[in-house]
């Protein structure tokens, strides 16, 4: 038997719709579409798909679609016969007979070739296909859910994927909002996240985030949505000490001082030379929040960074900061900065 997928966590108002329509269209054994940026959580609505119908005791079985090349995705998916390609020392069974009787989940759908969707259509349509290298017709009753982060029926009105597919596949098209439609589930996402890092980090409990750790979560875009938040949250816990709250959140992880360079044009340069510094500066801010604490989080990240970048010697890093060497010391020591 499948283990049960991972639980979907939101209370706003576009999360709640989605779950409707789930719910809704889940018992159909009827194709469906999932639609989404990168890191919403397509395979989770997909998983939840299957174990909401009829077919929840049968397998669920995944396929990502730009994983490998186009012989060998049509191998993954109809199977082989031995000898039907160099390498080929066996039969083997594809997904969809590992499917039969359940949910056969295709990720990025869009990146298969036409002579691939022909193939899928027929056993859309028909339930029947054959392994490469046979003719010999097999017939499976597999349920179909396609994933994609690309806009399909413009694809198809390029010629880019078949129309006719694209309608027998899309009798239903769930389509996950981005994180940032998503304002009331970032804390309670994070909170969740934060919990099963501190579970794994065999800590007693998750002491929460400051009031300027959470405005900082709150007024970042998340262009990679639930899955950049995942990783913001875990890394943010393992780094702060146990048993204190979360202070501070690092949306890149390779930020740093001694980050090696990519040599480029001087007319490219001279346009990165105003860029943001931080990649959470153009993000609406969202009230309230507690000032005070958001902007001393603020010059406490400076400092570090200042530091970090003259070897931790406090009198260069006065000079670079435009600081007397007893005014650093007294920063330090009002955020407990020490080497």
């Amino acid at each position: 038997m499948n283990r049960e997928p991972e639980s979907l966590i939101g209370e706003s108002e576009a999360f709640l719709d989605l779950l409707e329509r789930l719910s809704q269209v889940a018992p159909l054994s009827k194709p469906v579409l999932v639609i989404g940026e990168r890191g919403t959580g397509k395979e989770l609505i997909a998983a939840r798909l299957h174990y909401l119908s009829e077919r929840w005791d049968r397998p669920f079985v995944k396929l990502n679609c730009t994983a490998i090349n186009e012989e060998l995705l049509e191998s993954e998916m109809f199977g082989h016969v031995s000898g039907a390609y160099t390498g080929a020392s066996k039969s083997r069974a594809g997904r969809f007979e590992s499917a039969d009787g359940g949910t056969l989940f295709l990720d990025e759908l869009a990146s298969m070739s036409l002579r691939l969707q022909e193939k899928l259509l027929r056993v859309v349509e028909y339930g029947q296909f054959e392994r490469v290298g046979s003719n010999e017709t097999r017939e499976v009753d597999v349920r179909i859910v396609g994933a994609a982060n690309a806009d399909l029926p413009a694809l198809a009105a390029e010629g880019r994927f078949r129309e006719d597919l694209l309608d027998r596949l899309s009798f239903d098209v769930l389509t996950l909002p981005p994180l940032r439609f998503r304002q009331e589930d970032i804390l309670p996402l994070a909170e969740h996240f934060a919990k099963g890092m501190v579970k794994q980090l065999r800590q007693e409990f998750f002491a929460g985030f400051t009031g300027g750790a959470a405005a900082t979560l709150m007024n970042y875009d998340w262009p990679g949505n639930i899955r950049e938040l995942k990783n913001v949250v875990e890394r943010a816990v393992y780094r702060a000490p146990s048993g204190k709250p979360v202070s501070r959140i690092e949306f890149d992880p390779f930020a740093s001082p001694y980050r090696p360079q990519q040599r480029m044009p001087d007319s490219r340069a001279e346009g990165l030379a105003s860029a943001p510094a931080t990649a959470s500066q153009d993000a609406p801010i969202r009230y309230p929040y507690d000032f005070t604490e958001t902007v001393a989080e603020f010059e406490a990240e400076r400092l570090r960074l200042a530091l970090d970048a003259h070897q931790h010697h406090q009198g260069r890093t006065a000079d670079a900061l435009g600081l007397s060497y007893d005014k650093l010391r007294g920063l330090l020591r009002k955020h407990q900065i020490g080497r």
